[in-house]
């Protein structure tokens, strides 16, 4: 009587235990990041521009979840089930080719991932108009009465000027709350960036160069101003404090200015969109 062979046990469906797994971890997942860790991404909430661009990372955060989820469970897996044998013998794999299932399901997905922030950031800017500067013609204008303020970096602070009242200049950042602003960033000497965080402003400040931004301020607030772009030896030292005001203090402090502004004025050059000092007073 002959003895049957005994069939090989058809292994676990590895791929349909990842996909599972994948799916379960991303419906879990994906909710609570949306929920919890978007909405404290920065800026905050401190200009339309800021609370925009922290609903811009929450969608991004969300979408890139499940990517994140889909590795994690992929490696945690392999550890654990293709991990070597305590005492077994070291061997490779065996070499997988041709899995064109695959290839086509990742090419897809990323595609259409892509394609997806790509349509939406695009939107965003659109609709929104931006934090960052855009040269001196915006794709990107929103609509809307705007108070221009321009920002003139240098070696090693910011100064300000309204062309709106006389082209006073201020050492001091004030804007009135619930406004369109339309900066206008420029620098006299190296390259700086001007960086007005909880706004969710950054706008680099070029010699020679009109940088326009858009920011619709929000309620009364302080916010830090930073320069982001290295500038010489007090680069770390070039940073001060701006407010945004209701409009009554803001009409008192920019009259305020303009009488202390006035004993100077003669000397100051006319309101331009660049300037051009004498190439000496760069300190380095």
């Amino acid at each position: 009587m002959s003895e049957t062979t005994p069939q090989p046990q058809p292994g676990p469906n590895h791929a349909r235990r990842v996909i599972v797994a994948w799916i379960v971890l991303s419906v879990i997942a994906t909710p609570l990041v949306a929920i919890f860790v978007g909405p404290n991404i920065p800026p905050g909430n401190g200009s339309d521009q800021a609370s925009q661009q922290t609903i811009d990372n929450t969608v991004m955060a969300a979408v890139i979840t499940p990517v994140v989820c889909l590795l994690l469970v992929f490696f945690v897996y392999a550890l654990w089930q293709f991990r070597k044998p305590r005492g077994g013998e070291l061997t490779d794999g065996p070499p997988l080719r041709n899995q064109s299932t695959v290839q086509l399901a990742w090419v897809s997905i990323t595609s259409v991932i892509v394609l997806f922030l790509a349509g939406f950031g695009t939107y965003e800017l659109l609709q929104n108009g931006a934090g960052g500067g855009q040269g001196p013609s915006p794709i990107a204008v929103p609509s809307g009465t705007k108070l221009q303020v321009q920002v003139i970096a240098q070696q090693w602070e910011f100064t300000y000027r309204y062309p709106s009242y006389g082209g006073v200049e201020t050492s001091q950042l004030v804007i009135p709350a619930d406004t369109l602003i339309e900066f206008h960033v420029t620098s006299l000497d190296a390259v700086h960036s001007f960086w007005a965080y909880q706004l969710g402003i950054k706008a680099d400040a070029n010699p020679g160069a009109d940088n326009v931004a858009f920011l619709k301020t929000k309620g009364p607030r302080t916010f830090s101003v930073h320069c982001a772009e290295l500038c010489g030896l007090w680069h770390g030292y070039m940073f001060s404090q701006g407010k945004v005001v209701s409009s009554s203090d803001f009409a008192s402090w920019i009259q305020q200015q303009k009488q202390l502004f006035a004993s100077v004025a003669k000397y100051m050059p006319p309101y331009a969109h660049t300037y051009y000092p004498d190439p000496q007073r760069r300190a380095g």
